[in-house]
């Protein structure tokens, strides 16, 4: 009876195995958490792993061995609202009604109907945050919390703007620089003092510049440790380094490249924080982490612009160093360590990308990002999903990429350019390929009819 008795528990304790391990193999692995860092107005060679050969970037320059490295991203926009639009939504500025800059107290935004990262996944049952620069409206329709964020934190614009004399302002708000509710009130404009908001009130005016990227990174820091037990979406978009340049007093002075080069550096660090956050909670195997910027660096002579050598041009225009940016990320065990990618990308392919990854239902409307899922994981002989890749400028189409091929027509000048062996776009070939120029001119025609066909 003993043997028996022991026979049937044994039975029982095999069978109760066997159903835990069913069950396990039946639930649906965990949603993947997803961070994008955006910084603004930083350079191509701007980071160490880029070439950069006086500015210290240790942190991404670590995530880049860890993951992949794209060498032909590029945002959507040479300037900041018409970037920030279509990052999150996958699509060219035009379509989506954002194609310039947006300024304080004016009408217009991105449209509520349209669906950002943050409403999909918000779908999805993720958490959403928004923290830093948002420069997609600043009336209360068009702020983040109208626009899929659970959260905000940042600044409405850029930081040499001014602030909305109408805001919502928070029954505790901090005033610096002897400014009252009287002075934050009068419909006056004072560059380079701008609010900082939380949620959809002003808490602080004008705010303290010095510490924005560390605020920034406290705020993101533990948005992570308050959502480390559901999935989540974090938007980082760092103020820095538009002008004006601002660094805390651990990094001011600091670096080889001078103010400019102690700003990169501090949002370097800020990566860092984020990343050992994500090793501390045991999130780095669930987090896919990305790092790019909106445009290319200002045009400056006193050292406060940055580099997008060996690319030509700057910030506002369709050359490559207005647009083609430095791209890094990160997913542990999913995103093969120290992979280079090379095939062309965009930041419109982010929205596409991570509905894949997180089973999110993508727009209904037409868009323009591509899924490039096989470019992150390191798929063999992958390619990239764009035919072509176009550059607007407002609402005016200059320019097209096709594999190496890049087409630009502005004021009447047609230029063509072979990437593959003139990356810095010096020598003009286009009266040597007419053939190549037609097609390409025939492509942006095309294309460009498509698109204001279907503006949302």
């Amino acid at each position: 009876m003993k043997n028996s008795s022991k026979k049937s528990s044994a039975r029982i304790l095999i069978l109760f195995c066997v159903g835990l391990f069913l069950l396990g193999c039946s639930q649906s692995p965990k949603s993947p958490n997803v961070i994008i860092f955006f910084t603004d107005d930083q350079g191509y060679e701007d980071v160490g792993c880029f070439g950069s050969p006086l500015i210290k970037t240790p942190n991404l320059d670590q995530m880049a061995k860890d993951g992949v490295r794209f060498t032909d991203f590029y945002s959507a926009s040479s300037v900041c609202s018409p970037a920030r639009a279509a990052l999150l939504t996958g699509c060219y500025p035009p379509r989506v009604d954002v194609p310039r800059v947006l300024w304080p107290n004016l009408e217009g935004g991105l449209p509520t109907e349209e669906i950002t990262i943050a409403d999909m996944l918000k779908q999805k049952g993720y958490a959403t945050a928004c923290i830093g620069k948002w420069h997609l409206g600043d009336q209360p329709q068009y702020l983040p919390t109208s626009q899929g964020f659970d959260q905000y934190f940042g600044i409405p614009f850029s930081n040499d703007m001014s602030v909305n004399p109408d805001s919502k302002v928070s029954a505790d708000i901090i005033f610096n620089e002897g400014m009252t509710i009287d002075s934050l009130r009068e419909k006056k404009w004072r560059g380079r003092r701008v609010p900082l908001m939380q949620q959809d009130e002003v808490i602080e005016y004008p705010v303290d510049q010095t510490y924005l990227t560390k605020r920034y990174t406290e705020q993101a820091v533990q948005f992570i440790k308050d959502k480390k037990d559901s999935p989540f979406f974090l938007y980082v978009a760092q103020s820095m380094p538009h002008v004006p340049l601002h660094a805390s007093e651990n990094f001011k002075g600091k670096s080889a490249r001078g103010l400019y080069g102690d700003v990169i550096e501090e949002l370097d660090w800020s990566m860092g924080q984020i990343q050992n956050t994500l090793k501390e909670l045991g999130l780095e195997e669930n987090t896919l982490v990305i790092f790019t910027s909106d445009n290319g660096p200002w045009n400056l002579k006193n050292g406060h612009g940055g580099s997008a050598f060996p690319l030509r041009g700057f910030k506002f225009q369709t050359y490559e160093g207005g647009m083609r940016e430095p791209m890094i990320a990160q997913w542990k065990g999913k995103i093969p360590a120290g992979t280079v990618c090379s095939e062309i990308a965009s930041t419109i392919d982010l929205l596409p990308t991570i509905a894949k990854l997180t089973g999110g239902t993508l727009p209904e409307k037409v868009i323009d990002g591509k899924d490039i899922w096989s470019l992150l994981s390191g798929e063999k002989e992958a390619k990239t999903p764009h035919d072509a890749f176009y550059f607007y400028k407002d609402t005016i189409l200059e320019a097209v990429r096709s594999e190496n091929w890049k087409l630009r027509i502005v004021e009447g000048k047609t230029e063509l350019y072979d990437l593959k062996k003139d990356i810095s776009e010096t020598k003009n070939i286009a009266s040597e390929k007419p053939e190549v120029v037609e097609k390409l001119r025939q492509k942006m025609i095309a294309y460009d009819i498509e698109l204001k066909n279907n503006v949302h």
